[in-house]
């Protein structure tokens, strides 16, 4: 009974051999030989789930997207992780989250602005941030976030950040996908805001899109015209301001990118920035 409680438990854990270890020779490579010839049926239901969830997510974004009569505030980018990346071959949504976590303090204190459904506070930022307060004034969006992206460290709130921005000090402020649905004056009320909640190195990181022929989203209010345009609006508060662009083409879309470092103190890849990116798994 033992020896059975002992190879159950050694096939429910992560493969390792010093679980192994523990058992009897003969039925250690019993173990090995059956759970390599159970490896094809594993591999052919995993090919099953991943176009399962493939086409369950293209209808999520038809639903969400293509026929609703207005389309929501926020996106899920669940769509982009289980279905867009794939037909796309696009990780424009990827580089989104890397950007921002390269000027994240390690074990610094983050407020995540507007941050929809929660996806890039949970998985790019809550591993290298002690603490993250994620905020959206959209209820259905906090829910979202709450339902499927837990961590001690990160915290959703429902929150309009015009009047109910939370207080503290915080050493990255992130306002992604988020500050072309403000106007310029909104823009420039909200910059202060964030300038009195950052420590003296403290970082604000963003994204936002160029402006086209027409607006990418009903409810924009102010979309960007080009790198000097968003320059222009950061300039005012921060003494150190960086621009750069990406410009994606796919089946779906054309994209032109802006993203942007505003800070007093050192940004990415500065000389004298001594900021080293570190993550730890626990």
């Amino acid at each position: 009974m033992l020896v059975t409680r002992t190879a159950v438990a050694c096939l429910l854990r992560a493969p390792n051999n010093e679980d192994l270890n523990e058992l009897p020779k003969f039925l250690k490579d019993n173990i090995r030989r059956a759970i390599w010839w159970f490896r094809p049926f594993v591999k052919m239901m995993n090919r099953l789930l991943r176009a399962l969830t493939f086409w369950g997510h293209w209808l999520q974004f038809q639903v969400e997207w293509r026929f609703a009569p207005h389309p929501p505030e926020w996106f899920d980018h669940t769509i982009d992780q289980h279905w867009r990346w794939d037909f796309t071959r696009n990780p424009m949504s990827w580089e989104r989250g890397v950007f921002g976590a390269l000027a994240m303090k390690q074990g610094g204190r983050v407020l995540d602005l507007c941050c929809g459904g929660g996806f890039f506070s949970y998985h790019f930022y809550s591993l290298r941030a002690s603490k993250i307060i994620a905020v959206d004034f959209d209820p259905l969006a906090t829910r979202h976030a709450t339902k499927n992206f837990k961590a001690a460290n990160l915290e959703f709130r429902c929150a309009d950040i015009r009047t109910g921005m939370p207080e503290g000090s915080f050493d990255n402020v992130v306002w992604d996908a988020a500050i072309e649905h403000f106007t310029e004056q909104e823009i420039a009320d909200v910059l202060r805001q964030i300038k009195q909640r950052l420590g003296a190195t403290g970082i604000l990181t963003g994204y936002t899109i160029v402006e086209r022929d027409e607006k990418s989203h009903p409810d924009h209010e102010y979309e960007f015209k080009s790198k000097a345009d968003l320059a222009r609006i950061l300039t005012g508060n921060f003494g150190n301001i960086r621009v750069f662009e990406t410009k994606w083409s796919d089946p779906l879309e054309e994209r032109h990118n802006l993203y942007f470092y505003a800070s007093d103190a050192a940004l990415p890849f500065e000389s004298d920035w001594t900021q080293r990116f570190e993550v730890t798994s626990s």
